[in-house]
């Protein structure tokens, strides 16, 4: 889910389990696959703080899915986020690879991540499905004069009610005119689609996403801090790196008030 005030973007995702009981326990490679997303994003979270990097991030989230033997999904990116922008030049890579790699830097005051999590119970190398895609977004260094009548006119729209953020083509009322302004508008890449990708049969995939922000004071959660009722997940991996471990135990970052420090320091000499 995704929503914007004025251009500032927020997003969040959660991944859940449905079953006629919701009581019921959840066991194996589901439950694998979800506990290891659910605790990369919480260390993930705690990475994610003032001269911080983003290759620490990714490489703790592979840390914390070796741990439950699955693995992370390769392509994600989250981006660094500004007003109208939500796939700025600074990334967190969701995992590694040598045909994907990106400069590092350190997270500073001021910044904002759209950070998504995703893990696979499979190799983690998802294709692109047989589900038609309706989500879009404009590609704002592409420019085209438009042929056709009809496109020109989705396109206009486009520009006016969606021009830096991703929509949906249900969006407009001519349901019919959008899907043809939309592939003329895809072949001449003035739009980039959000096509649904699919990991192999028999294998999960799970999401969590949120919206954090490093401030000059700490780092805070924005959107997409839904807690998860862990004890319904049953497996025999779990989480036993002593640095992993204190990690996940500890707080978001929060800068020590020197004065307050020195303070205490003070009050147990006394």
């Amino acid at each position: 889910m995704g929503c914007h005030l004025d251009g500032f973007v927020a997003q969040a995702a959660h991944s859940i389990v449905v079953s006629a009981d919701p009581n019921s326990k959840v066991s194996g490679k589901k439950a694998e696959t979800i506990l290891a997303a659910y605790n990369a994003i919480r260390a993930a979270q705690r990475l994610i703080k003032e001269m911080g990097t983003n290759t620490s991030v990714t490489q703790t989230i592979a840390k914390v899915c070796e741990t439950f033997g699955v693995n992370p999904v390769e392509g994600v990116l989250s981006h660094k986020m500004k007003k109208h922008l939500i796939d700025g030049n600074d990334v967190i890579l969701n995992k590694e690879t040598p045909e994907q790699k990106v400069e590092e830097f350190e997270f500073a005051p001021g910044d904002v991540i759209g950070l998504d999590i995703y893990v696979s119970s499979g190799e983690g190398k998802p294709k692109e499905g047989d589900y038609r895609t309706t989500v879009y977004k404009r590609e704002l260094d592409t420019q085209y004069n438009l042929k056709i009548k009809s496109a020109r006119a989705f396109f206009s729209e486009v520009n006016k009610k969606y021009p830096t953020l991703p929509f949906a083509i249900r969006s407009f009322e001519d349901s019919t005119a959008a899907k043809i302004g939309v592939k003329e508008c895809v072949n001449h890449d003035l739009l980039t689609p959000y096509p649904v990708l699919v990991e192999k049969s028999g294998e999960f995939v799970a999401q969590f996403k949120c919206t954090i922000a490093v401030l000059p004071k700490s780092t805070v959660i924005l959107a997409g801090d839904l807690p998860l009722s862990t004890e319904r997940f049953e497996t025999d991996k779990k989480v036993t790196d002593e640095e992993l471990v204190n990690l996940l135990q500890s707080d978001l970052w929060k800068k020590e008030d020197k004065k307050k420090a020195a303070k205490k320091e003070e009050e147990k000499k006394q």
